[in-house]
C-alpha cells in the first residue's frame, strides 16, 4: 500500500474539487506569485522572501498588540500578558530570519542592489506602526508615507490612540498609583519624555510585587517585547554591516551607522531605569 492509499485508508480527504483544500484557505497561489525578482541574480529571490515573510510576521505583531492595548484598557490583563508574550516570541522569529539573509555575500547583494532603487526597509509602514503603538512617536517618520493616503491614515489612527506604554501608565492610575501629568487627555500623539514620577511609580510595583502582582507581571512583558525588539534591531545593523558596510542605504539613509543610533532608542525607558533604582 503506497502513502496516498495509507491516508485514504485512515480516512484523509484526498478529493478536493469540492472541498476546501490547504492551499485554498491560505490562498497559495497569491503568496507565491507575490516575488517578482526584477535581475536574474540567484539571491534576490532570498532577499525578498525575507522582507515579504518580516512584513507577514510584523502583521501579526500588530494584531496582537492592538489586542493587547485594548485589553489593558479594559483591565483584562491575562489575555494582554499572552497577546504580549506572543509579540516577544514573534520578534524571536524575526531575529532567527536574519540568520538566513546573513548566508548572502557582499558579492551576491551586489548583483543585484541596483534593481531596488530606492525601496528601502526603513520605508515599512508596519514597522512605522509598531514603533508607534509601543510608544516611540516621532511624527517625522510618518513623512515617507506621506505618497499613500491609506497608509497615512492607518499611521495617524494609531496616534490618535494611546500606545500600549500609555495604556500601562493609565493602568498604574487607575492602581492609584502616582504618575504626575500622564493621564487620559494628555498629549498621546507625539514623543514623550522620560518622567521621574513614572519611575517612582514603576519603583513602587518593583519594591512590591506582591502587592501589585498584576503591574509586575505587565512590566516584565513590556520588557520581554523590547528586549526581543532590540535583539531584532541589533541583528539588522550587524547584517548590514556584514553585507554591504557602511555604505548609504537604498532609501537614502546612512545604512549601519543609521541603524546604530537606532539601537539608542528606548520604547519604555521608565522600566530600564527602575533597575538602577532599586
Amino acid at each position: 500500500m503506497d502513502v496516498s492509499d495509507q491516508a485514504a485508508h485512515q480516512g484523509a480527504q484526498m478529493d478536493f474539487r469540492e472541498r476546501m483544500s490547504y492551499s485554498n484557505y491560505l490562498q497559495l497561489e497569491k503568496i507565491l506569485a507575490a516575488q517578482g525578482p526584477l535581475s536574474n541574480a540567484h539571491d534576490e529571490l532570498l532577499f525578498i522572501i525575507q522582507h515579504q515573510t518580516s512584513e507577514l510576521w510584523m502583521h501579526l505583531a500588530l494584531h496582537e498588540m492592538r489586542a493587547a492595548c485594548l485589553a489593558i484598557r479594559a483591565d483584562d490583563l491575562q489575555p494582554a500578558f499572552k497577546m504580549l508574550m506572543r509579540v516577544a516570541r514573534i520578534f524571536e522569529q524575526l531575529n532567527s530570519a536574519w540568520d538566513v539573509l546573513r548566508t548572502m555575500t557582499p558579492s551576491e547583494y551586489t548583483m543585484f542592489r541596483d534593481s531596488l532603487g530606492q525601496s528601502s526597509g526603513f520605508q515599512s509602514w508596519q514597522y512605522r506602526a509598531i514603533e508607534f503603538l509601543a510608544g516611540n512617536r516621532n511624527l517625522s517618520m510618518l513623512k515617507p508615507h506621506e505618497h499613500d493616503p491609506h497608509i497615512t491614515r492607518e499611521l495617524n489612527k494609531i496616534l490618535a490612540e494611546p500606545s500600549i506604554y500609555q495604556e500601562a501608565i493609565y493602568l498604574l492610575a487607575r492602581n492609584g498609583l502616582d504618575v504626575g501629568d500622564e493621564r487620559p487627555g494628555s498629549e498621546i500623539a507625539g514623543t514623550r519624555a522620560s518622567s521621574d514620577k513614572l519611575l517612582a511609580a514603576w519603583g513602587e510595583v518593583y519594591r512590591n510585587p506582591k502587592r501589585y502582582w498584576p503591574l509586575y507581571e505587565l512590566a516584565e512583558k513590556l520588557v520581554d517585547f523590547e528586549d526581543y525588539f532590540r535583539r531584532w534591531r541589533f541583528n539588522h545593523v550587524t547584517t548590514v554591516e556584514r553585507i554591504i558596510g557602511m555604505k548609504r542605504g537604498t532609501g537614502g539613509t546612512g545604512g549601519a551607522s543609521y541603524l546604530r543610533r537606532m539601537l539608542e532608542v528606548e520604547l519604555f525607558p521608565e522600566l530600564w531605569r527602575v533597575r538602577t533604582e532599586l
